[in-house]
C-alpha cells in the first residue's frame, strides 16, 4: 500500500471516498473516539471475512457495529433502554458499547454464533457522518493484530497498512487511553453487566444505576 492511500480526516470528499470504498467490499482504518478500528460493511460478507484475515482474529470472536443514529439500534437490535435513556448523551454517542438482543434483520453470517449484538454510536464527528450518510451498520474492531495492544495513532498499526484499501489519519487520539470502550451487556431487563472495562466506566455504571434504575447482574456460581 502506498501513502497515498492515508489520507488526513479533514480531507475534502472523505466521506464519499469511504462510502465508496466500502460499498465495493473494502476495509479502512478509522479514527473513533477511543482507539483506531478496522471498519468494514456488515452487508459485505467478503469485506467481514476480511477483516478476521487482516486481524488474525477467531471467526468465532463476534465484531461490534457503529451506527449513526440510535434510532438505528431500534432497527439491528432489541434495545431493553428507552430511545431517551440511550440518547441523554450521557450513553450515546460515547466511550461506550452497549450489547442487546440481535434482530433478525442483521445478515445470518455476522456473528452467527452468538444471540446479542454489540453497538456502538462513537463520539467522533467523522464516524457519526459516516454510518449517518451509510444508513447501514458499519463492522467495527479495533486497528491491531488480535491480542496485540490497541492503537492510538496510525503507525502502532503500519504493519496491517497493505491489507487495508484506506488508513484514516486523525494523530494522536485525544482519548489517550488503550483500554477502548466500556461494554455493557444490557441484554437481561433490569441489568447489566461491564463485559470490559474500558474509558469512563465508573461514570457509565453510575449513569445506569442512578438514571435508568439498572442493577448489576448477579454472578452465578
Amino acid at each position: 500500500m502506498s501513502t497515498t492511500n492515508i489520507v488526513s480526516v479533514n480531507e475534502d470528499n472523505l466521506i464519499d471516498r469511504c462510502i465508496s470504498i466500502l460499498k465495493n467490499n473494502g476495509v479502512i482504518a478509522v479514527p473513533t473516539d477511543t482507539i483506531y478500528g478496522l471498519a468494514a460493511l456488515v452487508n459485505s460478507e467478503q469485506a467481514v471475512q476480511r477483516i478476521y484475515e487482516i486481524k488474525g482474529r477467531s471467526f468465532t470472536k463476534p465484531l461490534a457495529i457503529a451506527v449513526g443514529y440510535v434510532d438505528d439500534i431500534f432497527t439491528w437490535a432489541k434495545p431493553t433502554l428507552t430511545k431517551e435513556q440511550l440518547a441523554t448523551g450521557d450513553l450515546l454517542p460515547g466511550p461506550v458499547t452497549l450489547m442487546f438482543e440481535r434482530q433478525s434483520s442483521l445478515p445470518s453470517y455476522f456473528n452467527s454464533n452468538v444471540t446479542n449484538i454489540a453497538i456502538r454510536i462513537p463520539n467522533c464527528q467523522f464516524m457519526i457522518e459516516l454510518a449517518q450518510r451509510l444508513n447501514q451498520p458499519i463492522a467495527l474492531t479495533s486497528a491491531n493484530i488480535s491480542n496485540e495492544s490497541s492503537s492510538l495513532c496510525i503507525e502502532e498499526f503500519k504493519t496491517l497498512w497493505p491489507q487495508v484499501d484506506l488508513v484514516i489519519d486523525a494523530g494522536l487520539l485525544a482519548s489517550n487511553d488503550r483500554r477502548g470502550s466500556t461494554i455493557v451487556d444490557l441484554s437481561q431487563n433490569g441489568y447489566f453487566h461491564i463485559q470490559r472495562e474500558g474509558i469512563d466506566c465508573e461514570r457509565i455504571v453510575r449513569y445506569l444505576e442512578e438514571h435508568c434504575h439498572l442493577q448489576k447482574q448477579p454472578i452465578v456460581l
